[in-house]
């Protein structure tokens, strides 16, 4: 009896290193160009998820996700999903796409690699909001201003 609770015990942790593994492992898959060198910019980073809060939704009378303010007020929202249109998940980024374009990546201290796929209304000039999956871990990032390697794509 002892012998099978071990079993599951060793079952249940290595279950749980694995998903902390895939969990934590969204941004290694992005990886800088190589031959290319960055440039260093000091960047300040906050932090969003795909809530409302985060990214401007609210739910109408018949509980759809619709813009909260600006130009698209009222109209239809795709939760997470990006401007560049891709499904947001760790390592994706909002930047101001004149200075960062689409396809930008950058080592961020603290975080790892990030690549910009999306743009928000507030950000403007160096600035880089990096998504988390929970809106907790959002907070818990705070502001912070970094020194940022960043690898802009060819144009």
């Amino acid at each position: 009896m002892q012998m099978k609770t071990t079993y599951f015990s060793l079952t249940g942790l290595t279950l749980t290193l694995l998903f902390l593994v895939f969990l934590f492992s969204g941004c290694s898959t992005i990886k800088p160009p190589k031959g290319v060198n960055a440039q260093t910019y000091t960047i300040e980073t906050t932090g969003y998820c795909s809530c409302g809060k985060c990214c401007g939704w609210k739910r109408n009378w018949m509980f759809r996700p619709v813009y909260s303010s600006g130009p698209n007020k009222g109209k239809r929202k795709e939760v997470g999903i990006t401007a560049s249109g891709t499904k947001a998940r760790r390592g994706i980024l909002a930047a101001d796409t004149s200075i960062f374009p689409f396809g930008t990546i950058m080592e961020i201290p603290g975080f790892g690699y990030g690549i910009v796929e999306d743009r928000g209304g507030a950000i403007k000039g160096y600035k880089v909001d990096i998504f988390f999956p929970k809106h907790k871990e959002a907070l818990n990032w705070g502001r912070q201003s970094l020194k940022v390697k960043v690898w802009k794509p060819k144009k």
